[in-house]
């Protein structure tokens, strides 16, 4: 296990009605922009219950933040909250507002151009607005973590940055508001959350005990309660699982001190930013012929996946490795979520253009050993149809 140091300083405050208490999360003295998504929010009656919360308190709105977090949108949000002078900010939504949310923060005090911010990935934030979430959405685990992806919809790029300047203060975590949430929407989140544990844990053995048996504990919880929520929807139970598993994956605590991939999210943020495709949707796609592709450098992690995991330990290495991919595979289709790309009328002509993105965007050396060539992402793409 590498060396590392661990810092997440958000509070977590989690269960039934516990949006009531944002009245003492605040400070009592802010002005506050509450950016959020859609209309669900306001359907369901969660903003209105966010208002009651913060009392007598200045309080502006900011809403229509995409699934896929445009930067000329969230320039708007800058720009009211430059105008409005506030100095605080709340989330109110899933991981796409809470990562807009990110993006506002550091973007208000930025003294240059705010788009270098995602070009720099975060490294050059000196100090951000203060924010904390109100989650509605367990998926990216963006509610304890400082990391964010923004999509410029002009250029077609979708870049991410993080800073320790832009973890939430708090965030509040209902399971009860994930209950009126489409079914759509709950399998991405677990997709979501399973591919995030992968990123971290599927790599090659690193000694890291502790680390990948966390990790392998919130992929069988996934698997076993991602259906479980699709098939009873008000199951308090398992929404709070399944909500709390996704913020731990990926609140920095299973990655400490151990090799890291992040391949699959970078080759599907190309396919969502020239295709729309849902981002979980296009992790479910890229995974598996990742995983083929990389069959030798994830030799030994993908056997420890199958047996721990999975229960496969039958049949030669070289099955059992094809038997754990496909596994994967049928997890996601389970989960209603298909894994080939021309489920998303996306097909082979459209391969070189999705390759020149990478090379665009200087993702030519990925992988947790910065070995994976634009070639072998081409290969990897070309397994997608």
């Amino acid at each position: 296990m590498q060396d590392f140091e661990f810092f997440n300083p958000t509070r977590i405050v989690f269960g039934k009605g516990r949006i009531q208490e944002l009245d003492r999360l605040v400070p009592a003295q802010a002005r506050v922009l509450v950016l959020y998504g859609g209309g669900s929010v306001i359907a369901n009656g969660i903003l209105k219950e966010v208002h009651t919360a913060l009392g007598q308190r200045e309080v502006r709105e900011f809403g229509g933040i995409e699934p896929n977090p445009t930067y000329e949108n969230l320039m708007n949000a800058v720009a009211m909250a430059r105008q409005e002078k506030v100095d605080f900010l709340l989330a109110v939504g899933g991981g796409s507002v809470i990562d807009g949310t990110k993006f506002v923060a550091a973007a208000v005090p930025f003294p240059g151009d705010p788009w270098e911010i995602l070009l720099q990935h975060g490294r050059n934030v000196a100090s951000a607005l203060p924010f904390g979430t109100v989650l509605t959405l367990p998926a990216t685990g963006s509610e304890m973590n400082s990391g964010s992806v923004i999509m410029r919809r002009e250029i077609k790029a979708k870049l991410a940055f993080g800073s320790p300047k832009v973890f939430p203060v708090f965030s509040v975590l209902d399971p009860t508001k994930t209950f009126t949430l489409p079914p759509q929407q709950i399998a991405n989140g677990v997709v979501d959350a399973f591919v995030h544990v992968m990123e971290q844990y599927l790599t090659f053995p690193a000694g890291a005990q502790v680390q990948d048996r966390f990790a392998e504990g919130l992929l069988m919880t996934l698997m076993e309660l991602g259906p479980k929520a699709l098939a009873a929807p008000q199951d308090y139970e398992v929404r709070a699982s399944l909500m709390w598993a996704a913020t731990l994956a990926l609140n920095g605590l299973i990655g400490a001190g151990v090799p890291q991939d992040w391949a699959t999210h970078m080759i599907g943020h190309e396919l969502t930013a020239l295709f729309g495709i849902d981002h979980a949707r296009t992790l479910a796609v890229v995974l598996p012929s990742l995983l083929w592709e990389r069959r030798e450098a994830k030799h030994a992690k993908l056997l420890q996946y199958g047996a721990r995991v999975l229960g496969i330990t039958a049949g030669s290495e070289a099955e059992r490795i094809q038997a754990t991919i496909d596994a994967t595979r049928a997890f996601f289709e389970r989960m209603g979520i298909a894994t080939r790309l021309p489920a998303y009328g996306v097909g082979p002509e459209n391969l070189d253009t999705l390759v020149a993105q990478l090379k665009n965007h200087g993702m030519t050396a990925l992988g947790e050993r910065r070995d994976l060539t634009l070639e072998d992402s081409r290969r990897v793409l070309a397994g997608c149809f």
